[in-house]
């Protein structure tokens, strides 16, 4: 069976929005576009390498087509993500241009990819889709790099309709600009008790 991977980058309250530009996604009237420029060093560079090696690739709709537009033009920074396959959670498209792109419409597509032989999946941007993954239990792991800032607006990585679950932390760093970038295993049920004085 295969993982399925998230990779966020959220700020302290939560905010995955537009990490990476200005002009990114700046839907809902999102200003803070690029919030993370000022925040890379060695440590996070050696991190985003590995996690740029070759996989595949489930997204949802809106990061798809910002993706579609920009990665065939520069697949020389992401060495392996035009290769990569590429599953676009839509119900409005069913075609692309960009090579080893397939189109599914429901969890239950996502269960029956999550069964097939193959690579693991990664997850970047697609705050709805994660929501829906949240939902039906099918993350694996969580790679979350948390960055020191408050944005008070914009999409969030968690809604209140993720089944409550229990992650182990199987690696974590902290970069020399603050960012915690931490990796998290699905690890069973939430257990509860109460704290003994």
């Amino acid at each position: 069976m295969r993982k399925i991977i998230v990779l966020s980058m959220i700020s302290l309250d939560g905010i995955m929005q537009a990490p990476g530009g200005k002009q990114e996604d700046t839907s809902g009237g999102f200003k803070y576009g690029g919030w993370t420029a000022s925040y890379n060093d060695e440590i996070f560079g050696e991190i985003m390498q590995e996690e740029l090696k070759p996989a595949d690739y489930l997204l949802g709709r809106k990061t798809f087509e910002i993706w579609e537009s920009y990665w065939p033009h520069h697949g020389d920074f992401w060495p392996g993500i035009n290769d990569g396959n590429k599953y676009v959670l839509s119900e409005t498209r069913s075609t692309s241009d960009w090579k080893n792109t397939s189109f599914i419409k429901t969890a239950a597509d996502i269960e029956k990819l999550k069964k097939s032989a193959g690579r693991d999946i990664q997850v970047w941007g697609s705050s709805q889709l994660i929501h829906l993954l949240l939902k039906h239990d099918l993350v694996d792991e969580l790679r979350l790099k948390v960055y020191p800032v408050i944005l008070g607006e914009g999409k969030k990585l968690f809604d209140s309709l993720a089944v409550p679950a229990a992650f182990t932390v199987t690696e974590s760093r902290v970069t020399t600009k603050g960012v915690i970038i931490t990796s998290y295993k699905r690890a069973g049920e939430v257990i509860t008790g109460d704290i003994e004085v």
